[in-house]
Order: C-alpha cells, then structure tokens, then sequence
C-alpha cells in the first residue's frame, strides 16, 4: 500500500464519513457510502431506512443506484465502494451482483458484517464475481460515529 494510494482511499472514505453524518442527523444509524470510478466519486448514499420507509435504502444500495446513470448499465465494472460499516448480507450480495471491483471498508460489523466478519458473502466460493475487500481505512473514525450515535439514542 502506497502513501498515495492511503491518501486518496482515504479521502473517499472521509466523503463517505461525510455522508454518515448526514444519517445520524436524520436519526438514521450512521454508514456512508461512496462509488468512485477512474478517481471520480459516481455515486453517493447514506442510511435512509426510516426516512423513505423502505428496509433496502442502506447506504451502499442507495451509492449503487446513485452511480448507475453515469455508469450507463446496471452493472458497475471498474467501479471501488467506500463503505464506513462493512455491508450486511443484502448489500454485500448486491455488491456483487454489481461487480463492484474493489470493497473499502471503514469498521468491522461483527453482529451482521457479511464481507468476512458473520458471514463472508463477498468471498463465497459458489459466487462466480468476488470484489476484493480491504478494511481498516479511517477505521477509528468509522466506528466512533457508530458509537456516538448508539450512545446518544440510549441516553435519551
């Protein structure tokens, strides 16, 4: 891993960060997401389960379709996600189906993480497509929003 390439990683997951904030402000559980292609942010998401009344508006989903039109299919080859909470089952399989090409992950999700933490869905060797997965960008950050955020919703 270059410095270059930690900066630039990490810069895309600060958007997404960005982006995670803008969930909790919502009162939504705060994970950000990012689809970037050729150095360029395409798609953007965060958590909005609540907001749109609709159990599959989780980040990632929402950065997929977000990317869709500038990718100009329904497939995103070539294509990195920046993610702050590692994806659960449902985005993971999405993920895949997407060919995303590369998984940043901000924090481990031990209770419902499918890219290697429950289940490794990301991995699966039945699957025919396998992002490569890299975590730990910004993972301080990454978990502290989480932790904030859970820790404020108690004390009220």
């Amino acid at each position: 891993m270059t410095e270059e390439w930690l900066q630039t990683a990490e810069g895309y997951m600060k958007e997404a960060l960005r982006l995670a904030a803008r969930a909790a402000e919502a009162g939504e559980v705060p994970v950000g997401a990012v689809v970037v292609r050729d150095g360029e942010i395409i798609g953007r998401g965060f958590n909005q389960t609540i907001l749109r009344r609709d159990p599959t508006a989780h980040a990632e989903m929402l950065a997929v379709r977000d990317a869709l039109p500038a990718a100009g299919g329904w497939r995103l080859p070539g294509c990195d996600m920046y993610v702050t909470l590692e994806p659960c089952a449902m985005c993971a399989g999405a993920l895949v189906h997407a060919r995303i090409r590369r998984l940043y992950i901000g924090t481990a999700d031990p209770k419902s993480g499918a890219c290697g933490s429950l289940l490794d869905v990301t991995g699966h060797p039945g699957l025919n497509h396998h992002p490569e997965v890299r975590t730990g960008i910004l993972q301080e950050p990454c978990a502290e929003i989480l932790k904030s955020f859970f820790r404020e919703l108690r004390r009220k």
